[in-house]
């Protein structure tokens, strides 16, 4: 069993949680069932599938669910894109989500990739 709290990937992805966090407040509230609350969900599920797949005795059970996390991750990255396009806040208040996305991506697939190899 691995202590999650010690990992960059959960400390990066709780980051990420409060960015997130912080930009729905943002959101007009006629979004709060819609997209404020797919953002949120979608970010939550990042560092609490990274720490679920600690509590597993197996490496395969452990990418399973760092790929889950992933998938959580390009959902997020979606929706950041989509509240852009809707033009509901200003780009540059999502910027450093998308580079956390970003770096929290490649911490995660690196990962991943060292379980397989």
């Amino acid at each position: 069993m691995r202590d999650f709290k010690k990992l960059e990937i959960w400390k990066n992805g709780i980051e990420l949680v409060k960015q997130v966090y912080e930009l729905s407040n943002d959101l007009p509230s006629s979004e709060r069932y819609g997209l404020k609350s797919q953002i949120t969900r979608a970010a939550v599920s990042i560092p609490s599938n990274i720490a679920e797949g600690c509590s597993r005795n197996s490496e395969i059970e452990f990418k399973r669910f760092l790929e889950i996390a992933i998938g959580s991750l390009f959902e997020l990255e979606t929706q950041m894109i989509i509240i852009v396009e809707l033009s509901l806040v200003e780009t540059s208040k999502i910027n450093s989500i998308l580079e956390l996305i970003q770096k929290e991506g490649k911490m995660i697939n690196g990962l991943i990739n060292k379980i397989k190899n």
